[in-house]
């Protein structure tokens, strides 16, 4: 759950999820693993929750990841290298 999420603050019950058939089975906070977490637990932010149903139902869940390109450095060959034939 990234900081400003719409789940942040809910409870497990309050997101719907279960309603949407995902189940949430581990939520990882800081240091702690909870297994089978209560409906009643709040999340916070920076948890992690592993959940399981159907992956169109929790693409939404998904936040977009924001993806570094590579710049890889070019440099010129030294002028004494001959290419191999």
């Amino acid at each position: 759950m990234p900081e400003g999420s719409k789940f942040v603050g809910s409870t497990i019950q309050g997101t719907n999820l279960r309603e949407q058939d995902i189940n949430v089975l581990t939520l990882y906070r800081g240091a702690k693993v909870i297994p089978n977490p209560k409906a009643e637990r709040v999340l916070e932010p920076n948890d992690k929750l592993l959940c399981f149903g159907k992956l169109e139902s929790m693409r939404g869940m998904v936040p977009a990841k924001t993806r570094r390109r590579r710049n890889p450095e070019i440099t010129d060959l030294p002028s004494d290298v001959k290419p191999s034939v």
